[in-house]
């Protein structure tokens, strides 16, 4: 095989080599993202679990407050 065939080999296997590790930290990457999106909708659904209550309890606390309402507006 002439000098060039392997010269031209050689190139495209360090080509090859060297996507082949970009495309290696890419994945990493994606899955360090992945990872910290989860993270952040589990926390967004944790929060929007604990805050439910508040437009269902709103009504009572009102409520609840309107004789405050009714002596403060007396003073």
């Amino acid at each position: 095989m002439p000098a060039a065939a392997w010269v031209t080999l050689l190139a495209v296997a360090l080509i090859v080599a060297v996507v082949g590790l970009s495309l290696v930290k890419v994945i990493a990457q994606l899955r360090h993202v992945a990872w910290t999106l989860g993270a952040i909708i589990v926390g967004v659904n944790a929060i929007a679990y604990q805050t439910r209550t508040v437009p269902e309890v709103l009504p009572r606390v009102n409520a609840n407050l309107a004789p405050v309402r009714a002596m403060a507006e007396q003073v």
